[in-house]
């Protein structure tokens, strides 16, 4: 009884595919938007994936997606990237505030999202164009943004601007705190004060 008890809180405890294999960054209040918050997921061998975070108003509340549009401008569709060889030659290249999508819920509230890191662009997720639920449900797996290359040189500094799991959670608690006591507001500008 002991070995299937040890067993299945052994399972429970089991880090999911994204968290074994990738590495968690947030950029929070995107453009000075309240909670418009995105997750970046780095893998070891430096590609990125753009996903919404947890916080982010499109998550909350149960909302609902009317649309999604990689038609950035008239003449700008991330639909239209092409990369090819081994180099992802081809991408568009992105800078940090490059804007990926536009999501439109069915509230009529419409969101951009961003590719908070400069690299290269080497796909966007067309499935959530036919599937936006995936969004909803799987914000972290299937229902990402995009996949973004940085430059080799740069992939050790990409991260110096985004925030890490624990200092994100720090600044969910404080909103948090600052919600339910509007007069308790963070005396820094991005909610950290570096301890």
């Amino acid at each position: 009884m002991d070995c299937v008890e040890q067993k299945d809180a052994e399972t429970t405890t089991a880090p999911s595919l994204v968290d074994r294999y990738y590495t968690r960054w947030y950029r929070t209040d995107l453009k000075g938007k309240a909670c418009e918050d995105h997750c970046i997921l780095q893998h070891s061998n430096r590609i990125c994936v753009v996903t919404l975070a947890e916080t982010h108003p499109i998550l909350q509340n149960g909302r609902t997606i009317k649309s999604i549009s990689y038609q950035i401008s008239n003449g700008c569709s991330r639909l239209n990237n092409k990369v090819s060889g081994k180099s992802k030659r081809g991408g568009q290249f992105l800078t940090d505030f490059a804007p990926l999508c536009r999501i439109t819920c069915t509230d009529e509230t419409e969101y951009t999202i961003y590719s908070c890191i400069r690299g290269r662009l080497l796909e966007v997720n067309e499935v959530i164009l036919e599937t936006p639920t995936l969004l909803l449900e799987k914000p972290s797996t299937e229902g990402y943004i995009a996949v973004i290359l940085p430059k080799f040189e740069e992939s050790k500094s990409i991260t110096e601007n985004l925030l890490s799991r624990e200092e994100f959670e720090r600044v969910v608690a404080k909103r948090a705190v600052a919600h339910s006591h509007p007069a308790a507001l963070p005396s820094t500008p991005s909610g950290l004060d570096g301890d």
